[in-house]
């Protein structure tokens, strides 16, 4: 990991992508005001704020997008930065080696989570880091492949999720979706000796490993020559297909995020390229620029972001931000002073962000 402060950082960069990263972290570092909706007697509030949830089981949320979206980002960008190195003259093999070495970071990143959470060494795979390492370093791999072969990688790794799942004969693990008794659940027993408390299975990273190559796939098509019209319709007409698809699917494989079936992975991913074609043709080709640009200060430094929330940051900040909230708000009662120290602390997590950003701090792997 480094800490960068170059004014080349946010050269040769996709201000699209940066605003979509960004708007993607600064929902993720909401949940405070989050948690106070789903406690409100307002329907209209708890319901946005229970939106603002993962489904417990079936189902889909607004929140269930966050992980998707975070996946195929990376993807998007491995692309530019692959060719950028190239063009600057580094060789194949030096690219291997970094993106193979932040991969391991990545990895002990999200072990790392656990352990801080703990309070001692813990051996849990079920962060997103952890699964980014894999799902990134295949995309990676397979990035100068044809892109029908890259295409035909992704629904594999689909199939074999769902065939493993349906067919998995082991006594207690052998219903495909039913959870703590799937193959999912099975494998974290041999790998972790546990199941996790909310039905999340480390085997998410093989059919997630779909959402980065996707990704890498769009990256690829945006860096091409084609005309802007054509990048669109491509990333639109694939993105409804995708959402079609993964509907239809419904009744024969739920959509059920905590394992990522195949129906759930297929919907969300053609969301994600229908939010980046609409990323993409507002500040890439419409040029709009002051909105985006607020997001994507955040996106700048995501890995930040991410570890700043994972660690508790986001709470701290709540925490030192009450006797202001109390002092400004105390007149609107505890409900008023609540959601204004939850508004005000996402505030402070905002300008954090933009302090690093104004100084060119960019802290990546």
């Amino acid at each position: 990991m480094s800490i960068s402060n170059s004014n080349s950082v946010a050269n040769n960069r996709l201000a699209s992508l940066d605003f979509f990263r960004g708007f993607t972290m600064f929902i993720l570092i909401g949940s405070v005001l989050y948690e106070l909706m789903r406690e409100s007697d307002n329907a209209f509030i708890n319901k946005i704020g229970w939106q603002l949830e993962h489904q417990y089981w079936h189902g889909l949320s607004l929140w269930d997008f966050v992980e998707p979206f975070f996946m195929f980002i990376v993807g998007v960008a491995i692309p530019f930065s692959v060719m950028n190195r190239l063009e600057k003259g580094d060789s194949w093999n030096a690219i291997f080696k970094h993106v193979l070495k932040r991969s391991v970071i990545l990895f002990f990143l999200g072990v790392f989570i656990y352990s801080v959470s703990a309070g001692k060494p813990a051996w849990k795979l079920w962060n997103v880091l952890t699964q980014l390492s894999l799902t990134s370093f295949v995309a990676f791999l397979l990035m100068r492949k044809p892109i029908p072969i890259q295409l035909s990688v992704s629904f594999l790794l689909l199939l074999i999720s769902e065939l493993l799942y349906r067919f998995w004969a082991v006594e207690g693990y052998h219903q495909p979706f039913t959870e703590a008794q799937n193959f999912g659940s099975w494998i974290d027993m041999k790998l972790m000796g546990q199941l996790e408390g909310d039905n999340w299975v480390a085997f998410n990273v093989v059919p997630t490993t779909a959402f980065t190559i996707w990704g890498v796939i769009a990256g690829l098509i945006l860096r091409s020559k084609r005309t802007y019209q054509l990048k669109l319709k491509i990333l639109i007409c694939a993105g409804l297909v995708g959402v079609v698809a993964g509907f239809a699917l419904d009744p024969i494989t739920p959509m059920i995020k905590r394992i990522a079936t195949s129906s759930i992975i297929i919907e969300t991913g053609g969301w994600c390229l229908i939010m980046l074609a609409f990323c993409y043709w507002l500040v890439d080709i419409k040029k709009v620029t002051k909105i985006p640009n607020f997001f994507a200060i955040v996106g700048l430094n995501s890995l930040f972001i991410y570890l700043f929330e994972q660690l508790g940051g986001v709470s701290l900040l709540s925490r030192l931000a009450q006797p202001f909230s109390y002092a400004l708000l105390f007149w609107s009662g505890s409900s008023g002073v609540a959601y204004g120290n939850a508004i005000l602390s996402w505030f402070l997590m905002w300008y954090i962000c933009y302090w690093l950003y104004k100084y060119k701090i960019f802290i990546k792997i």
